[in-house]
């Protein structure tokens, strides 16, 4: 299968892009290259492999979920530069 300079206009005004004469027909030449490399790779008989995410084993490994305690105010608040009140205290923001 080939592509037309043609539909790589159309595709191209459709994706809004602005190709030069000389990029629509190294773009016709590229596509049409590709569809003939999925057409090779539409022969081949794959009824006997099974559909697969990934080509590789692998999984997800997840830790169990176990509710813990949480800081208390006095340990969150240990480290920051600044604190008023039990809460952070930050620079004001102005505006421009």
């Amino acid at each position: 299968m080939s592509i037309s300079k043609r539909e790589v206009e159309h595709v191209a005004r459709l994706a809004r892009l602005g190709l030069s004469e000389p990029e629509k027909e190294k773009m016709a030449e590229q596509l049409s290259r590709i569809l003939e490399h999925v057409a090779v790779l539409n022969r081949l008989d794959t009824s006997d492999v099974p559909p697969l995410a990934h080509v590789l084993p692998i999984h997800n490994v997840f830790r169990s979920d176990v509710v813990t305690e949480g800081l208390t105010r006095e340990q969150t608040l240990a480290n920051a530069p600044e604190a008023e009140d039990g809460c952070f205290k930050v620079p004001k923001i102005t505006e421009g």
